[in-house]
């Protein structure tokens, strides 16, 4: 397939899509680096700073699936218009966060509006890039939400120590609204309809599709369940990681701000070249055997099986080096698993692709929800930075095995509806 320049019409709106992950990942994770600042003037403890952590994952995870239908049904332009500006201004808020109570809200906000993002990026995707790079494209803009974890932590302290820890997110708030903006203007939700698109494009580019219909919910639902299991295996570690990282350094090495904001960037810089091999590699295998089954469901738990292996010596060593290594392993091998697992849905239900994708990333959600909070309370009982990872490494070796169940190769059909439709015009 020809390669594309970086100014065509597909090139922009991939740019686009990686610029609002690199963006809604950096909003989620400055309050990680944050913590520091807000958590000693609020006199919080590692439970309550776990709590804030999470809080966004409550509505993120109810609007998951509605935001995916509503992406499908009403188009991922306006769906992601109205999220940008909402998560934008929940950012904000939290810059003027007076305490726990204040906090929370800030937090849930901003679940409420990044809770539909990826769904409607993924809807987006289903009709702007070709299907043999699926993977590629999930790869590089997750890979760019991870460029958001990377420099978050820098970044924040740099605000933190010239401004103080709430001009960190007055900053991060001011960018996404520019962002909105600039969306408006270079998307349009179908390729034709896009006035600088050319027929090479248009060519390489899957077929219009007809609107999703009304959506088969129990059908669809079941034949997601396997992947989004898999999938909230995968979240528990990537948010023990976002949430919990750069407080690991500082405290159980005992490092100050900036050098803890350091191992934690080299940390998340690890998951930035994962995400974008894990989305070359699945689809190189798919070219090379045709088999989505091996390029998406093989690849995934290999990779997790990794991620496991990674994880293993922290349990028998406290050297400073050697965790950094194992961390950066651990999050390397995890975050290659984002390629194929976010192509999934487009391979399965490419009709439903936001609100398959929604039902997936509910497992993610799921363990932001519980990761976060349960490894802060296991801290403040034991007191041992270490014993969260045992976590992650029993449900890796879940989501290893479950891997095999997910069939990508099995295309959702939608047979119920087709039936009900049918049946409705031969009555008629």
């Amino acid at each position: 397939m020809k390669r594309l320049r970086l100014t065509s019409a597909t090139s922009v709106v991939l740019i686009m899509l990686c610029i609002m992950y690199f963006i809604t990942y950096l909003d989620r994770v400055n309050v990680s680096t944050a913590a520091a600042g807000f958590g000693k003037e609020f006199g919080l403890s590692h439970t309550q700073i776990g709590l804030v952590f999470s809080a966004f994952a409550y509505p993120y995870l109810l609007f998951q699936v509605s935001g995916g239908w509503v992406s499908d049904r009403f188009g991922a332009k306006r769906t992601l218009l109205f999220c940008g500006a909402l998560w934008a201004v929940a950012t904000l808020l939290t810059g003027f966060a007076t305490g726990l109570a204040t906090l929370l809200a800030a937090r849930l906000l901003l679940g409420f509006g990044e809770g539909a993002t990826f769904p409607a990026a993924t809807s987006a995707m289903s009709r702007w890039v070709a299907k043999e790079r699926r993977g590629f494209a999930q790869g590089v803009t997750h890979a760019a939400a991870r460029i958001g974890n990377a420099v978050a932590p820098g970044m924040i302290v740099l605000a933190m120590t010239a401004w103080g820890w709430r001009a960190s997110f007055f900053v991060c708030g001011a960018i996404s609204l520019v962002w909105v903006a600039v969306w408006y203007f270079t998307f349009a939700e179908r390729p034709a309809e896009h006035r600088r698109i050319t027929e090479a494009e248009l060519a390489v580019l899957p077929q219009p599709a007809p609107k999703a219909g009304k959506v088969p919910w129990g059908p669809l639902l079941r034949r997601m369940a396997p992947v989004t299991i898999v999938y909230f295996c995968y979240g528990w570690t990537l948010w023990l990681f976002l949430s919990w990282i750069p407080q690991y350094f500082l405290h159980n090495h005992s490092l100050d701000l900036g050098k803890s904001a350091v191992f934690a960037s080299a940390v998340f810089f690890a998951g930035v070249i994962g995400d974008t091999l894990g989305g070359t590699v699945t689809d190189w295998l798919y070219a090379r055997t045709g088999n989505l089954n091996r390029a998406r469901s093989l690849m995934v738990s290999v990779c997790m099986l990794l991620t496991l292996l990674s994880l293993v010596p922290l349990m028998f060593t406290h050297d400073l080096i050697v965790s950094v290594l194992c961390l950066s392993a651990g999050f390397f091998f995890a975050e290659m698993t984002i390629g194929p697992m976010w192509a999934i849905p487009m391979d399965i239900a490419p009709q439903y692709a936001g609100t398959a994708s929604g039902i997936m990333n509910t497992g993610s959600a799921l363990a932001a929800i519980i990761s976060p909070v349960l490894s802060g309370f296991v801290i403040d009982a034991t007191h041992n930075w270490q014993l969260p990872f045992v976590g992650s490494m029993a449900l890796m070796a879940v989501g290893v095995v479950l891997a095999f169940r997910m069939r990508p190769g099995d295309r959702f059909e939608a047979t119920s509806t087709a039936g009900e439709i049918a049946a409705s015009q031969q009555r008629a």
